[in-house]
């Protein structure tokens, strides 16, 4: 199920209830430049080991492997950790519309090394259009990255380096976190200070927030989370991963609302994208959705629509074809759910398994219809 470019609207519909949120934005970095590869801005640089507290910090007890809150550093778990978080920077090259014809575009992240062989968990957003993947270690040593899988929908991704004898992360249980446990995150913030930890504490577990037209349920922190983490671990207070570092607040002025991707509930994603190269066993309705609102309308000058969520594609053969639902539906309920984005339809989609039947109601031309979706595998449009 992908979001589509506006549709052509010209009917007159009724306007629908606004919800009031934030917005949150993911922490890759990215610079474009020009002219084979000049980038047009500097970033800044750093020391490569800088530690930031703002919380209570915590030592791992060598015998026992918890931790305790009554030594105050953290250099016990940032040894531990930093040698399996790597930098990542990325080209991609778009023609654009520029007048100096293509152009590079550079990004950077970060990324957590899963196992000694060489694969890395990071985020989607940090390598999606990339055409070469770099990967740099805590050792100094640098490596070309081949892409082995990517999802959107949980902005994870894994890449592979010819490597050997890496330090993989010790992988924790996010289930098991309360409010309040201690977090320490470890990244690349700004593309140029690789190896920066940061301390906080769990603030919210479970929260839903939408990334990217995707709404993803991940753990909050204070811990500092800048430009550049996207991709970085977060650890408990005995070292262990228990998140994928993605997004943080975007609002002016507010800091201390970082995000990550619970590691328990990324297990799976994470083998198929190892083994699979993709997600294989996600159910979908085959179909593309738009958001509208009548905003939009206003602008390009037509007569009121409804705002609401619209399927502007239809896969053919697919569930929602066989379904009997139809280009310019609007998606009113879906399972029982009234809605108004296609991010609660996604969200409600990730609760089913494959062959579950679910109720969806749309209007069309005015007319209410109910129908029942068999979901089934993705089918390639």
């Amino acid at each position: 199920m992908t979001t589509q470019q506006p549709p052509q609207l010209s009917k007159q519909i009724k306007k629908r209830k606004r919800g009031i949120g934030f917005t949150v934005t993911v922490c890759a970095l990215s610079a474009v430049c020009a002219f084979g590869g000049t980038c047009a801005a500097n970033l800044l640089t750093g020391n490569k080991s800088n530690v930031s507290s703002n919380a209570s910090q915590y030592k791992i007890n060598q015998t026992t492997g918890s931790y305790s809150g009554s030594i105050h550093d953290v250099s016990d778990i940032a040894a531990k950790c930093g040698p399996s978080v790597v930098e990542i920077r990325t080209e991609s090259v778009s023609s654009g519309n520029s007048i100096f014809g293509n152009y590079v575009q550079q990004g950077a992240g970060s990324g957590v090394i899963w196992s000694e062989d060489g694969y890395i968990i990071t985020n989607n957003h940090v390598i999606q259009g990339a055409s070469s993947i770099t990967v740099s270690t805590t050792d100094g040593q640098f490596y070309d990255a081949q892409l082995i899988g990517t999802d959107p929908q949980t902005d994870l991704a894994v890449i592979k380096i010819e490597a050997s004898g890496l330090t993989a992360a010790s992988i924790g249980d996010s289930d098991s976190l309360e409010v309040g446990d201690p977090a320490i995150a470890i990244g690349n913030p700004l593309g140029e200070l690789g190896g920066t930890v940061t301390t906080g504490i769990i603030s919210a577990l479970d929260r839903e927030i939408t990334v990217n037209n995707e709404t993803m349920t991940l753990l909050q922190t204070d811990a500092a989370i800048n430009p550049g983490n996207s991709g970085g671990g977060l650890f408990d207070g005995s070292g262990n991963l228990i998140g994928i570092v993605n997004a943080k607040t975007s609002s002016s002025g507010i800091e201390g609302l970082g995000f990550a991707i619970p590691i328990s509930g990324a297990l799976d994603t994470i083998d198929q994208l190892m083994n699979n190269g993709k997600v294989t066993n996600r159910p979908a309705l085959n179909l593309s959705l738009y958001d509208h609102t009548q905003s939009y309308n206003y602008m390009m000058g037509q007569s009121e629509y409804p705002s609401g969520v619209y399927i502007v594609q239809i896969v053919n053969n697919g569930a929602a074809d066989r379904a009997g639902l139809q280009k310019m539906d609007r998606i009113l309920t879906f399972d029982g759910t009234e809605i108004e984005s296609s991010a609660q339809v996604k969200a409600i989609l990730r609760k089913h398994k494959i062959g579950d039947q679910v109720e969806m109601k749309v209007d069309r031309d005015g007319e209410e219809i109910q129908v029942t979706i068999t979901l089934q595998e993705q089918t390639a449009q």
